[in-house]
């Protein structure tokens, strides 16, 4: 299994290396086996497609974003970047029943301010 990876789907984050350092984008998807990302207009390809009858694919040439290794992207917080922190929070749950327990939940948090991501 890959290692916990502390970028989500849906986070903005910035390119800190590569090519394409200083751009910002959306995270499209995580591939976490292979700790890999997929930023929107980042780290574009191009794919020489051919075209298939069976299946009904025109050919061409396809430009879409390829993975980028997510040590190479940071997490955009306001206007600047921020490295990802845990915290254990206690919180109230609530069974079936309708009777309530205590118990914790992680939740990412920013290092440069401490605020909840």
């Amino acid at each position: 299994m890959g290692k916990n990876m502390n970028i989500k789907k849906g986070d903005t984050v910035k390119v800190i290396a590569g090519k394409d350092k200083g751009a910002q984008g959306k995270v499209i998807s995580v591939l976490r086996e292979e700790e890999r990302v997929v930023v929107e207009g980042v780290n574009l390809v191009k794919r020489h497609t051919k075209s298939v009858q069976q299946t009904n694919t025109t050919g061409g040439i396809i430009t879409r974003e390829a993975p980028i290794h997510v040590s190479n992207v940071m997490l955009v917080e306001g206007d600047g970047v921020t490295r990802v922190g845990f915290r254990r929070d206690e919180v109230t749950k609530r069974r079936p029943d309708g009777s309530t327990y205590a118990a914790s939940r992680s939740v990412r948090v920013s290092r440069k301010t401490g605020k909840e991501i």
